[in-house]
């Protein structure tokens, strides 16, 4: 396989495979046919998405089903389902909401929108009480880069190579993921990329503190960095650093003055078992973003919390979006984060279910060389062989269909991991059919 195509699967399943191909001639009914012909026809052809693998009719807690009535448990549902699909409790609070005020316009408030952001700045430590509110994860990265521009008058970032920011141009020019980045360029100048800390593959294998001294490299040699951004824990692969590493990091952006912004978009909300993922970690962020899950797979929500001493902009427009403070979304943000708070100790139980049978497939498989997770965000790692290393593309793209096949939908991140994210609701009947249409269809290859 050439270097070309093994960067284009780093986020997931493509569309020009032969497993695509063959799922594609799978017999389908003359509606279903029908649809994704006009979805062909008048969306944009784009990677990792249009044409579409099926149509979907609903979606209900742990499940979404097509036209057809064929169901399939949504472990990927893009990190929006942590409360589960179709969430009555959320709908009704939404029901009622459009029966009063549906739109905020410019330069009014409103009480739904001013309790979320008093809930944020609630459940954000210290003094990370000041919050702008955005329609999506990457104008919230964005408002996160323009402040921090305006903190330290530096426009200089630090982020990893491999992360993913968003889909935008100045979130792709954070990223560091190459396929977002293909024919984009030239990008945003100042973004200054490292490896990232990483326990099972990579140029800083096993060794953070390599890592950290590197960043401490890039601060002192170019000496304008304002901000550093990255994702807490890595969601597409699913890499989990350590405590110390964060601990290290934060004293690294404490001595030269940059920023840390934390990019929790996909993991945040109880996905790892705390509202935080960083609150793993016992740091504080300066600036935190947050989206996905937070409209409860519902509304686009975003959001931004910095701290009060940063709130000296106002003659900036540092998210001026239409949808800022939308009645609706900060209904689904607060309804979401009251349903979540109520699942943090349902997640620690599955975490310790899903970590016993996960490495149970491991054992019996050879071809899984890792088993990574936390929470309810797992990445099984599938090889050719455990002493190498070499990634198992073809198996992992074989897996995932035979998945789908059985009713499974999950993610290929970086070519061979298998990422896991069912929703935080789900039933541990649910996660023993997953685990069993899973070793399945490694049985299988």
């Amino acid at each position: 396989m050439k270097q070309g195509e093994i960067n284009k699967r780093t986020e997931g399943d493509i569309n020009t495979t032969s497993e695509r191909e063959k799922w594609n001639l799978r017999e389908k009914d003359r509606h279903t046919q029908l649809i994704l012909e006009k979805d062909e026809r008048y969306f944009m052809h784009q990677s990792m998405s249009t044409p579409c693998l099926d149509v979907l009719k609903s979606s209900k807690n742990s499940y979404i089903e097509n036209l057809s009535g064929n169901k399939y448990l949504d472990f990927h549902g893009n990190n929006v389902h942590q409360i589960g699909f179709g969430n009555e409790e959320l709908i009704q609070k939404l029901i009622a909401q459009l029966k009063t005020l549906s739109f905020s316009t410019r330069r009014y408030t409103n009480e739904p929108a001013v309790l979320f952001a008093e809930k944020l700045a609630s459940i954000a430590p210290s003094d990370l009480n000041r919050v702008l509110l955005t329609p999506n994860g990457s104008s919230a990265i964005g408002i996160a880069l323009k402040l921090a521009r305006a903190i330290t008058g530096k426009f200089k970032v630090v982020s990893f190579w491999d992360s993913f920011h968003g889909a935008s141009l100045d979130a792709i020019s954070v990223g560091g993921e190459a396929v977002f980045r293909e024919a984009m360029g030239p990008l945003m100048p100042g973004v200054e990329r490292i490896p990232p800390p990483v326990t099972y593959r990579g140029i800083f294998e096993n060794n953070e503190a390599k890592c950290l001294e590197y960043l401490e490299y890039v601060f002192a040699k170019e000496g304008d960095i304002g901000a550093f951004l990255a994702e807490t824990i890595r969601n597409t692969d699913v890499q989990i650093p350590s405590k110390e590493f964060w601990k290290e990091a934060r004293k690294l952006c404490d001595k030269y003055g940059v920023l840390l912004i934390l990019d929790e978009i996909p993991i945040a909300l109880g996905r790892t078992g705390k509202l935080f993922a960083f609150e793993h970690y016992s740091i504080e962020p300066d600036i935190i973003c947050l989206g996905k899950g937070l409209g409860g797979g519902i509304f686009p929500q975003a959001a931004v919390i910095t701290r009060d001493k940063y709130n000296t902009f106002g003659e900036l427009s540092l998210g001026h979006y239409t949808h800022e403070k939308s009645p609706l979304g900060a209904v689904a943000g607060m309804e979401t984060i009251r349903i979540v708070e109520g699942l943090l100790e349902k997640v620690k139980a599955d975490e310790a279910f899903l970590k016993t049978e996960l490495n149970r497939l491991k054992t019996k498989f050879d071809i899984i060389g890792d088993v990574r997770g936390i929470g309810m965000l797992w990445g099984v790692e599938l090889v050719l062989n455990r002493l190498t290393k070499e990634k198992a593309l073809e198996a992992a793209e074989k897996v995932m269909y035979n998945c789908l096949r059985e009713g499974l939908s999950f993610k290929v991140s970086s070519g061979n991991v298998l990422q896991l994210s069912p929703p935080l609701t789900i039933t541990r009947e649910e996660l023993l059919k997953a685990i069993h249409i899973l070793e399945n269809s490694i049985s299988n290859l």
